[in-house]
């Protein structure tokens, strides 16, 4: 029989292992057609999580673990969790319960009527509408500026066939954007969509500077349209600076004795173009950086232990 695995990133979440583990055992101990295991990979969480896991793992051999030796964030760890697995098809889902695991025996019919990744797609979200909407902007705006189509409302919930993973071990990056790539690589998608509830327990771990992070590395990986932007801006301030300097130079000439420039010109000029320089360095910065962790070449994720496998 073919063999479905189920990653399920998780970080700090001791209030929510056994009910996650529970409810996906409430839907696939229902399809008897397939083999399946459940994997935690636990970001080296500080709580209890991982006596949790540990539980789990002694009670059922189809049920494993990947400990990380430190945090590596939240886009590292679940990418590194998908290509650890050598099944016939992964669904990733997360640990806090905001993915809905009823929707796992639907992913697989569609997954049976042919399709290589089925991924599920927020149409509504029940978290705070200030954030919601601010992610629907993120994801407008990305997908104006990608390379590739975008999905809004993907954030990774979905299951993948053997061929989208063994595609994804192709891609040596130290910083993955799963969302990207999975759109870059999948041919045959399908798509589910589903209302996001709210946590029941915990907290979410996503700060501000995380989603900040996860937000930049989304258009760095994926478009080039903000270096174009740097380079067109650049010329265009260029052309406008000499034009008025030459203005400036002209009405010096014409009326020499009465012309004063005075100092707010001058000091409006310097911070302006001093910002824009600094925004542009900053731009600029980032395709540095990215490039500077492509270069070094290091791991995804260094493991603390494994169990069961």
């Amino acid at each position: 029989m073919k063999k479905i695995t189920l990653v399920i990133p998780c970080y700090n979440e001791e209030e929510n292992i056994d009910l996650i583990h529970s409810k996906i055992g409430e839907q696939i101990n229902s399809i008897s057609n397939y083999v399946f295991d459940i994997t935690f990979i636990d970001n080296c969480s500080t709580d209890s999580s991982r006596r949790l896991i540990r539980a789990l793992c002694e009670k059922n051999p189809n049920t494993k673990a990947i400990f990380n030796a430190r945090n590596f964030g939240p886009q590292k760890s679940p990418f590194y969790g998908l290509l650890q697995n050598s099944s016939d098809a992964v669904i990733l889902i997360s640990a806090d319960l905001q993915d809905p695991p009823e929707m796992i025996p639907d992913m697989i019919r569609e997954w049976e009527k042919g399709a290589n990744t089925i991924i599920a797609v927020k149409a509504s979200s029940e978290e705070n509408k200030f954030m919601y909407s601010l992610r629907k902007f993120y994801y407008w705006f990305i997908e104006s500026i990608a390379e590739v189509p975008h999905i809004n409302g993907f954030i990774g919930y979905g299951l993948y066939s053997k061929a989208v993973i063994d595609n994804l071990k192709k891609y040596h990056d130290s910083k993955p954007y799963l969302r990207g790539l999975i759109s870059e690589l999948s041919s045959n998608m399908v798509t589910l969509k589903f209302n996001q509830k709210v946590r029941l327990h915990g907290k979410s771990k996503a700060e501000w500077f995380t989603m900040l992070d996860i937000a930049i590395n989304g258009v760095v990986n994926h478009s080039r349209v903000p270096l174009r932007f740097v380079t067109i801006s650049g010329l265009f301030l260029a052309v406008i600076s000499l034009l008025i300097s030459l203005g400036y130079f002209v009405y010096k000439l014409v009326y020499w004795n009465e012309f004063k420039l005075g100092l707010a010109p001058l000091v409006i000029g310097l911070f302006f173009f001093s910002s824009v320089q600094l925004l542009f360095l900053g731009i600029i910065g980032e395709y540095l950086g990215g490039i500077t962790d492509q270069v070094k070449k290091r791991p995804l994720v260094i493991e603390d232990e494994r169990i069961n496998f």
